[in-house]
């Protein structure tokens, strides 16, 4: 009788004794709730003790993990569109606040966590071309970011130890590459129009002073002509002057020797004149004397 009475309160006792320990393996922390709330947190590797049937632990992993993310497309500063393959690496730091956050759920932690880092990435992607996001240093992309995801991953109760681009590729879908080739396409014809109107407008104006010039040198040449011409006409007369006072018969006989010259051409030349004008002096008399009656 005695036996089957201490048999019940051995169990119990052992029960008792079971619920009440619970052991925290290395790399891992456990929080310790009493009727749901977070009474102890941050407890480390050993044995410890709770109070059975009313406070529970949970026990978490605090070792790093990869994160796992979906490869996001992000625009360039050229309003190109990339894919950028990444991964973190993080742990948790704070199980009080994980655990509040994310009710333990690791899930929940990793689906509030991609969208603050792909934001991050996106703010950095966004101020760069596709030169320097394809062939830069992808180490200064992740490392000016880092610590803004870290102040929004400490409200989870994680910490980001690393981050690091695997990929960036262009989109392969037959869609998207054509409105990169269109997009391109119109910027690079802006471009060429914008320089197509420089050139002509250079043109117009290259054009405009080069007709100045020529007019301005037109009128030059026209008025140092006019002038030389004046001034050998002046010369002329004066040589012609000269000669008639020197020689007023042979300047006669020059003259009319010009005169023949200009009246008789080759070609059909015909004067009709009468015997005894004086335009036929010389051809009466070589000294110029007129017929006498």
């Amino acid at each position: 009788m005695r036996m089957s009475l201490w048999i019940p309160i051995a169990l119990t006792v052992l029960f008792a004794l079971f619920g009440s320990v619970f052991v925290v393996s290395e790399g891992r922390t456990a929080i310790v709730l009493n009727l749901g709330k977070v009474v102890r947190s941050d407890i480390g590797p050993g044995l410890h003790f709770k109070v059975p049937l009313i406070e529970s632990a949970r026990i978490f992993d605090t070792r790093l993990q990869v994160l796992p993310a979906n490869p996001e497309r992000i625009l360039t500063s050229e309003q190109k569109d990339v894919n950028v393959d990444f991964f973190a690496v993080g742990r948790i730091e704070n199980t009080r606040a994980f655990y509040r956050a994310t009710s333990g759920r690791e899930e929940d932690a990793v689906a509030r966590l991609e969208p603050i880092i792909k934001g991050a990435l996106r703010n950095e992607i966004n101020v760069r071309t596709l030169s320097q996001v394809v062939s830069g240093d992808r180490s200064k992309i992740v490392s000016g970011q880092l610590q803004e995801i870290n102040k929004a991953a400490a409200t989870l109760g994680i910490r980001i130890t690393d981050l690091r681009i695997k990929q960036i590729d262009l989109p392969t879908d037959g869609k998207v590459i054509g409105d990169v080739y269109r997009r391109m396409s119109a910027q690079r014809q802006q471009v060429a129009s914008k320089l197509r109107a420089e050139g002509a407008e250079q043109a117009n104006q290259i054009r405009a002073t080069a007709d100045r010039e020529v007019t301005v040198i037109k009128a030059d040449a026209t008025n140092k002509g006019e002038q030389l011409r004046g001034e050998g006409d002046a010369e002329r007369n004066r040589i012609f002057a000269e000669a008639y006072g020197k020689d007023a018969d042979f300047f006669g006989f020059y003259r009319s020797m010009q005169a023949y010259e200009q009246a008789i051409k080759a070609g059909d030349t015909r004067l009709i004149l009468s015997p005894d004008s004086p335009f036929f002096k010389y051809f009466n008399d070589p000294s110029g004397q007129a017929p006498k009656p």
